[in-house]
Protein backbone atom coordinates (compact mmCIF):
# COMPACT_ATOMS: atom_id res chain seq x y z
CA UNK A 1 0.00 0.00 0.00
CA UNK A 2 1.58 3.44 -0.78
CA UNK A 3 2.17 5.70 1.87
CA UNK A 4 0.05 9.31 1.72
CA UNK A 5 2.17 12.11 1.89
CA UNK A 6 1.15 15.24 4.02
CA UNK A 7 -0.01 18.34 1.96
CA UNK A 8 2.71 20.60 1.61
CA UNK A 9 1.93 24.36 2.08
CA UNK A 10 1.65 26.17 -1.56
CA UNK A 11 4.78 28.18 -0.77
CA UNK A 12 7.07 25.44 -0.18
CA UNK A 13 9.94 26.15 -2.36
CA UNK A 14 12.82 24.43 -3.66
CA UNK A 15 15.77 26.43 -3.97
CA UNK A 16 18.11 25.84 -6.96
CA UNK A 17 21.70 27.20 -6.34
CA UNK A 18 23.32 26.43 -9.50
CA UNK A 19 25.67 28.25 -12.16
CA UNK A 20 25.09 25.88 -15.18
CA UNK A 21 22.08 26.91 -16.86
CA UNK A 22 21.06 24.16 -18.61
CA UNK A 23 21.32 21.86 -15.69
CA UNK A 24 19.00 24.71 -13.60
CA UNK A 25 16.33 24.98 -15.92
CA UNK A 26 16.00 20.68 -16.33
CA UNK A 27 15.71 20.84 -12.57
CA UNK A 28 13.26 23.39 -12.35
CA UNK A 29 11.09 21.41 -15.24
CA UNK A 30 11.07 18.29 -13.40
CA UNK A 31 10.11 19.73 -10.12
CA UNK A 32 7.70 21.52 -11.95
CA UNK A 33 6.20 18.26 -13.52
CA UNK A 34 5.85 16.99 -9.77
CA UNK A 35 4.02 19.77 -8.38
CA UNK A 36 7.11 21.33 -6.91
CA UNK A 37 7.47 24.92 -6.33
CA UNK A 38 11.37 26.17 -7.22
CA UNK A 39 13.78 29.22 -7.12
CA UNK A 40 17.00 29.13 -9.50
CA UNK A 41 20.12 31.60 -8.53
CA UNK A 42 22.82 31.31 -10.66
CA UNK A 43 25.57 31.85 -7.82
CA UNK A 44 25.83 30.97 -4.05
CA UNK A 45 26.79 35.03 -3.62
CA UNK A 46 22.71 35.83 -5.52
CA UNK A 47 21.29 33.17 -2.65
CA UNK A 48 23.08 34.81 0.31
CA UNK A 49 22.18 38.29 -0.63
CA UNK A 50 18.61 36.85 -0.90
CA UNK A 51 18.74 35.41 2.39
CA UNK A 52 20.02 38.76 3.90
CA UNK A 53 17.35 40.76 2.86
CA UNK A 54 14.75 37.88 4.47
CA UNK A 55 14.78 38.12 7.63
CA UNK A 56 13.80 35.47 9.63
CA UNK A 57 14.07 32.93 6.65
CA UNK A 58 12.64 30.38 6.05
CA UNK A 59 8.70 31.25 7.04
CA UNK A 60 7.62 28.32 4.43
CA UNK A 61 8.98 24.80 4.01
CA UNK A 62 11.64 25.03 2.07
CA UNK A 63 14.88 23.15 0.95
CA UNK A 64 18.10 23.33 -0.97
CA UNK A 65 19.97 21.92 -3.99
CA UNK A 66 23.86 23.39 -4.14
CA UNK A 67 26.07 22.51 -6.62
CA UNK A 68 29.24 21.92 -4.96
CA UNK A 69 31.87 23.27 -7.09
CA UNK A 70 30.94 27.10 -8.31
CA UNK A 71 32.51 30.10 -9.31
CA UNK A 72 33.81 32.38 -7.14
CA UNK A 73 31.82 31.27 -3.49
CA UNK A 74 31.56 27.10 -3.61
CA UNK A 75 28.56 25.51 -2.68
CA UNK A 76 30.95 24.21 0.30
CA UNK A 77 31.50 27.87 1.35
CA UNK A 78 27.70 28.64 1.65
CA UNK A 79 26.61 25.45 3.33
CA UNK A 80 28.96 26.97 6.18
CA UNK A 81 27.54 30.28 6.28
CA UNK A 82 23.96 28.43 5.79
CA UNK A 83 24.98 26.52 9.05
CA UNK A 84 26.08 29.42 10.71
CA UNK A 85 22.91 31.28 10.12
CA UNK A 86 20.46 28.33 10.90
CA UNK A 87 21.76 25.07 12.88
CA UNK A 88 18.55 23.41 13.24
CA UNK A 89 18.68 23.14 9.19
CA UNK A 90 14.91 24.51 8.97
CA UNK A 91 16.07 24.11 4.97
CA UNK A 92 17.59 20.96 4.11
CA UNK A 93 20.72 21.20 1.94
CA UNK A 94 21.00 18.52 -0.77
CA UNK A 95 24.51 18.80 -2.34
CA UNK A 96 25.04 17.93 -5.89
CA UNK A 97 28.32 16.55 -6.52
CA UNK A 98 30.89 15.75 -9.67
CA UNK A 99 33.20 12.43 -8.91
CA UNK A 100 35.53 14.46 -7.81
CA UNK A 101 33.47 16.37 -5.13
CA UNK A 102 32.62 13.32 -2.80
CA UNK A 103 34.78 13.82 -0.04
CA UNK A 104 33.70 17.13 0.56
CA UNK A 105 29.94 16.04 0.24
CA UNK A 106 30.66 13.31 2.38
CA UNK A 107 32.40 16.16 5.06
CA UNK A 108 28.89 17.92 4.58
CA UNK A 109 26.73 15.12 5.11
CA UNK A 110 28.29 15.13 8.40
CA UNK A 111 28.03 18.59 9.36
CA UNK A 112 24.27 18.38 8.53
CA UNK A 113 23.85 18.31 5.04
CA UNK A 114 20.45 15.91 3.92
CA UNK A 115 21.94 13.98 1.26
CA UNK A 116 24.36 13.94 -1.78
CA UNK A 117 23.61 13.23 -5.41
CA UNK A 118 26.59 12.86 -7.77
CA UNK A 119 25.99 13.59 -11.38
CA UNK A 120 24.32 12.25 -13.49
CA UNK A 121 22.09 11.51 -11.29
CA UNK A 122 18.45 10.19 -11.48
CA UNK A 123 16.01 12.40 -11.79
CA UNK A 124 13.07 10.54 -10.27
CA UNK A 125 15.34 9.70 -7.08
CA UNK A 126 16.46 13.40 -6.48
CA UNK A 127 12.68 15.02 -7.42
CA UNK A 128 11.47 12.00 -4.48
CA UNK A 129 14.06 13.11 -2.07
CA UNK A 130 13.09 16.71 -2.12
CA UNK A 131 9.87 16.06 -1.87
CA UNK A 132 10.58 14.57 1.87
CA UNK A 133 13.59 17.47 1.83
CA UNK A 134 10.29 19.54 1.71
CA UNK A 135 8.31 17.45 3.97
CA UNK A 136 11.08 17.47 6.58
CA UNK A 137 11.36 21.15 6.48
CA UNK A 138 7.18 21.75 7.17
CA UNK A 139 7.57 19.55 10.45
CA UNK A 140 10.58 21.35 11.38
CA UNK A 141 9.21 24.75 11.03
CA UNK A 142 5.91 23.58 12.99
CA UNK A 143 8.26 22.71 15.58
CA UNK A 144 10.04 25.84 16.11
CA UNK A 145 7.33 27.40 16.16
CA UNK A 146 5.96 25.34 18.53
CA UNK A 147 8.73 26.06 20.49
CA UNK A 148 8.61 30.00 20.54
CA UNK A 149 5.38 29.54 21.75
CA UNK A 150 6.29 27.86 25.02
CA UNK A 151 9.21 30.44 25.02
CA UNK A 152 6.68 33.56 25.17
CA UNK A 153 4.71 31.61 27.49
CA UNK A 154 7.78 31.26 29.87
CA UNK A 155 9.00 35.14 29.41
CA UNK A 156 5.23 35.77 31.64
CA UNK A 157 6.30 33.95 34.48
CA UNK A 158 7.55 36.19 37.35
CA UNK A 159 10.88 35.17 39.10
CA UNK A 160 9.10 33.15 41.95
CA UNK A 161 6.94 31.45 39.38
CA UNK A 162 10.02 30.25 37.98
CA UNK A 163 11.60 29.21 41.16
CA UNK A 164 8.18 27.55 41.93
CA UNK A 165 8.38 25.65 38.50
CA UNK A 166 11.98 23.95 38.96
CA UNK A 167 10.80 22.98 42.06
CA UNK A 168 7.70 21.64 40.67
CA UNK A 169 9.84 19.66 37.73
CA UNK A 170 11.97 18.51 40.18
CA UNK A 171 8.83 16.38 41.42
CA UNK A 172 8.60 18.03 45.01
CA UNK A 173 5.20 18.66 47.07
CA UNK A 174 3.51 21.70 47.66
CA UNK A 175 5.45 21.53 51.57
CA UNK A 176 8.57 20.87 50.47
CA UNK A 177 8.69 23.81 47.88
CA UNK A 178 7.50 25.84 50.74
CA UNK A 179 10.10 24.72 52.67
CA UNK A 180 12.90 25.45 50.71
CA UNK A 181 12.06 28.39 49.13
CA UNK A 182 11.05 29.75 52.96
CA UNK A 183 7.25 30.68 52.18
CA UNK A 184 4.05 29.53 53.34
CA UNK A 185 2.16 26.84 51.80
CA UNK A 186 -0.75 29.10 50.54
CA UNK A 187 1.76 31.29 48.93
CA UNK A 188 2.91 28.18 47.06
CA UNK A 189 -0.44 27.30 45.56
CA UNK A 190 -1.35 31.28 44.65
CA UNK A 191 2.13 31.04 42.71
CA UNK A 192 1.61 27.46 41.34
CA UNK A 193 -1.99 28.07 40.37
CA UNK A 194 -0.56 31.66 38.31
CA UNK A 195 2.30 29.71 36.43
CA UNK A 196 -0.21 26.76 35.16
CA UNK A 197 -2.60 29.23 34.43
CA UNK A 198 0.67 31.42 32.12
CA UNK A 199 1.66 27.87 31.03
CA UNK A 200 -2.11 26.76 30.03
CA UNK A 201 -1.18 23.22 31.64
CA UNK A 202 -3.09 21.91 33.87
CA UNK A 203 -0.97 19.26 35.65
CA UNK A 204 3.14 18.65 36.45
CA UNK A 205 3.45 15.95 33.57
CA UNK A 206 1.98 18.66 31.25
CA UNK A 207 4.07 21.15 32.69
CA UNK A 208 7.70 18.77 32.32
CA UNK A 209 6.18 17.93 28.25
CA UNK A 210 5.86 21.46 27.40
CA UNK A 211 8.78 22.77 28.57
CA UNK A 212 11.13 20.18 27.18
CA UNK A 213 10.05 22.12 23.67
CA UNK A 214 11.11 25.11 24.74
CA UNK A 215 14.61 26.85 23.28
CA UNK A 216 14.77 29.04 26.29
CA UNK A 217 15.09 25.98 28.66
CA UNK A 218 17.64 24.16 27.14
Amino acid sequence: MTRSRPALPADATVFIIEDDAALADALQFLLGSRGMRSEHFDSAEAFWSHLNARQPWPQAAACIVLDVRMKRMSGIELFDRLCARDPAHLAPVIFLSGHGDIEMAVEALKKGALDFFEKPFNDNRLADRLLEALELSHQRLHQALGAADVDARLARLSARERDVMALVLAGKLNKLIAHELGISMRTVEVHRASLFAKMQVRSAVELAHLVSRSTSAR
